[in-house]
């Protein structure tokens, strides 16, 4: 489910609905490969909103559906676009979004390890990928270091991207983190990489599988981890 809040915390809008106990198949839901086709208004583990200059909620439909869901500032159901597979316009577990100034969406298509941008109406623009030296000292956040089948699977791969962001005008940038090595990449909206920062750990400067982020301000960061349980405020410089 997406839940909209008031400011003072009362609830707005309910997007999607919960499993309840009174439902006979209530549990843990399913993973199937292919998933099971995707329903008007219902999710399947969605992963992160965003919103254009009218007022339209994009929501990343998820670890299951694999899909991209468009709502009206009404609440109204418009259209969703993509499933399951690796051809432009399809995704594999799209991780998170992001809308720029000319309405263009910005879409983390994890397991396929790029980042696809489509017009409002989900028509394919084009896709980004970062392709940057792994240090020879990197290390993961957690477990074992990534071998050849998990970067292949691609959640893992260097410059997979975890969590999108995209920094307010007049000169947007778009900012993209990975998982391993644990950087964060600043680019421009075209996917030119402009600068890289930051590695796995716990220490300050440093992430543990950056789930989300947010750029208030051109020079403002908002990092969430997930393995860390924190938030980090960055100030970039240059």
């Amino acid at each position: 489910m997406i839940i909209k809040f008031t400011p003072e915390g009362r609830v707005a809008m309910v997007f999607g609905r919960k499993q309840e106990a009174a439902d006979e198949k209530t549990g843990p839901l399913k993973h199937p490969n292919p998933p099971l086709p995707s329903e008007p208004g219902r999710f399947r583990q969605v992963t992160d909103v965003a919103w254009d200059t009218s007022g339209n909620t994009y929501i990343s439909d998820g670890y299951i559906n694999s899909r991209v869901g468009k709502v009206n500032k009404d609440g109204d159901w418009l259209k969703s676009w993509g499933d399951r597979g690796t051809r432009p316009g399809q995704f594999h577990t799209p991780h998170s979004i992001a809308v720029d100034a000319n309405n263009l969406v910005y879409v983390a298509d994890r397991s396929n390890r790029r980042i696809q941008v489509f017009d409002g109406e989900g028509n394919f623009q084009r896709q980004i990928t970062i392709d940057a030296p792994v240090p020879p000292d990197a290390r993961p956040a957690i477990g074992n270091m990534p071998d050849e089948a998990d970067i292949a699977e691609g959640t893992f791969a260097p410059g997979s991207p975890w969590a999108i962001a995209i920094s307010p005008g007049p000169n947007q940038v778009l900012y993209c983190s990975d998982a391993f090595p644990g950087r964060i990449y600043k680019l421009s909206l075209d996917g030119k990489l402009l600068g890289m920062f930051g590695r796995s750990g716990k220490q300050l400067k440093q992430f543990g599988w950056i789930h989300e982020m947010s750029c208030p301000a051109p020079d403002t960061l908002y990092v969430a981890e997930l393995l860390n349980w924190r938030v980090q405020k960055l100030m970039l410089h240059g």
